[in-house]
């Protein structure tokens, strides 16, 4: 188990920090990102049957 003397240390994780909080900024992205792309995929899903259905109407 690791213990930390200071939040400076905490962050450096022991000279592997950049690679550490890099890693978990570039999976935050990532998630961020996916579940942006899944909303806009499912609004224009939603959009596409609404026209289909306005076709079928008439």
């Amino acid at each position: 188990m690791m213990y930390w003397q200071s939040l400076a240390d905490f962050l450096s994780m022991g000279g592997r920090g950049f690679f550490v909080w890099g890693s978990y900024g570039v999976a935050f992205l990532l998630v961020v990102l996916e579940i942006w792309l899944l909303r806009r995929s499912r609004r224009q899903s939603l959009r596409r049957l609404q026209q289909l259905q306005a076709l079928e109407r008439d």
